[in-house]
């Protein structure tokens, strides 16, 4: 006679084929939004998620914290109250010397710990005005209570948009102002084969050290050269208060897209994926100006010309020579040498055979400010010598 088999029997069988359902492989495809993600989070930027419950923003999450082998705490903002982000009060023998510190929650310390990981803070339109207060402080400061994060601990959030979240709120454009926003979608072919067993992965952007300094060289260049044509984009808060919870051009912004636009060019991150963050950064309308800036722009390295300015012809284009020259003293900036500086005076030689002393008269300025007391003056310099004097950099 065979016996009945037992309750837990029963379950172990069922956990079994549990297991089963969610055994899965996966296959490289291309994924812009992904892989804006992961420039993002690479640049250690906030990143916000915005997409409609059940597309899979925790998941796509998830599986980049998997690919980058970081651990990741999952926060549930809309269930949390202020005080789990500006931390408890705690009263220690003499508070009148020695104040009151702020507890942090487990999450915090467990991140703390370890140094590095993800901190995902779930449900952040459902968070109402007091709670999204409180996380300013950890998303601009990275401090929870009286705890600082370490500096390789990446914040990543996500959001329903408010009229399909559950009691939904606007995001406050303080709060707004300090994430990169992906608007997330879904692949329904993508979501058939992944429930045929094969789900997509997505490269994750490398950055070369060799391209480093040339990338934030250009980077620099590029949104100065375009703030300059383009002052009106420098700081815009929208009218409507949707708009306000979203992305959009502030000298913080640009702070981002300046970081972004480094690491883009200093990795193999495609254009796509570059162009989605950047959008995300500073909003549609500054974004979509910017990445068509890029397309027309294309600034040759600057370290390569410092290497052979002679052989260099300055674009002719004003807002490309102002954008290259910016770079131009970017990178002898970041590794100052008697030969780079006087090699950099010899681009700007090249402005003045052009014709455009005007366009090179403030990189003249930063430059001659690098001068060394022992470095001779160059010649270059007598085209630049009212300007210099009216700013002091020859005294």
């Amino acid at each position: 006679m065979t016996a009945e088999p037992t309750a837990l029997t029963l379950l172990a069988a069922a956990d079994e084929l549990l297991a089963a359902t969610r055994s899965t492989r996966v296959e490289r495809r291309d994924n812009t939004q992904l892989e804006a993600l992961a420039l993002a989070v690479s640049a250690n930027l906030p990143v916000l998620l915005w997409g409609e419950p059940g597309i899979g923003k925790s998941s796509a999450l998830q599986q980049l914290a998997d690919r980058l082998e970081v651990p990741m705490e999952t926060v549930i903002a809309s269930i949390h109250e202020p005080s789990d982000f500006a931390g408890l009060p705690v009263v220690g023998d003499d508070p009148a010397t020695q104040g009151v510190p702020m507890a942090p929650p487990d999450w915090a310390v467990r991140l703390a710990k370890r140094g590095y990981g993800l901190v995902f803070f779930d449900e952040l339109s459902s968070a109402p005005p007091a709670v999204q207060a409180a996380l300013l402080r950890v998303v601009l400061e990275r401090r929870v209570g009286s705890l600082e994060l370490p500096p390789a601990v990446r914040v990543v959030a996500a959001a329903n948009p408010p009229s399909s979240a559950a009691d939904g709120w606007h995001l406050s454009p303080p709060l707004a102002n300090r994430f990169v926003h992906l608007h997330w979608t879904h692949d329904p072919a993508v979501v058939a084969r992944g429930l045929a067993g094969t789900w997509p992965t997505a490269d994750i952007p490398r950055v070369d050290p060799r391209k480093s300094a040339s990338a934030l060289a250009r980077a620099r260049g590029t949104l100065s050269g375009f703030l300059t044509a383009r002052p009106g984009l420098a700081h815009h808060l929208p009218a409507d208060a949707e708009a306000r919870g979203g992305a959009w051009p502030s000298p913080r912004t640009w702070e981002m897209a300046l970081r972004l636009l480094t690491f883009g060019m200093a990795s193999d991150a495609t254009r796509p994926a570059l162009s989605t963050a950047l959008i995300g950064a500073i909003g549609d309308g500054a974004g979509l100006e910017l990445v068509n800036y890029l397309d027309e722009l294309d600034l040759p390295d600057p370290n390569r010309v410092l290497a052979n300015p002679d052989a260099f012809q300055l674009p002719t284009r004003g807002d490309r020579q102002l954008a290259f020259l910016t770079a131009i003293v970017s990178a002898v900036q970041s590794n100052t040498t008697r030969e780079r500086w006087e090699a950099g005076w010899t681009v700007l030689g090249k402005a003045v055979e052009a014709g455009v002393p005007d366009v090179a008269a403030r990189a003249a300025a930063d430059l001659a400010a690098m001068r060394q007391p022992a470095w001779p003056v160059p010649a270059t310099i007598d085209a630049f010598i009212d300007i210099l004097s009216l700013s002091g950099a020859l005294r």
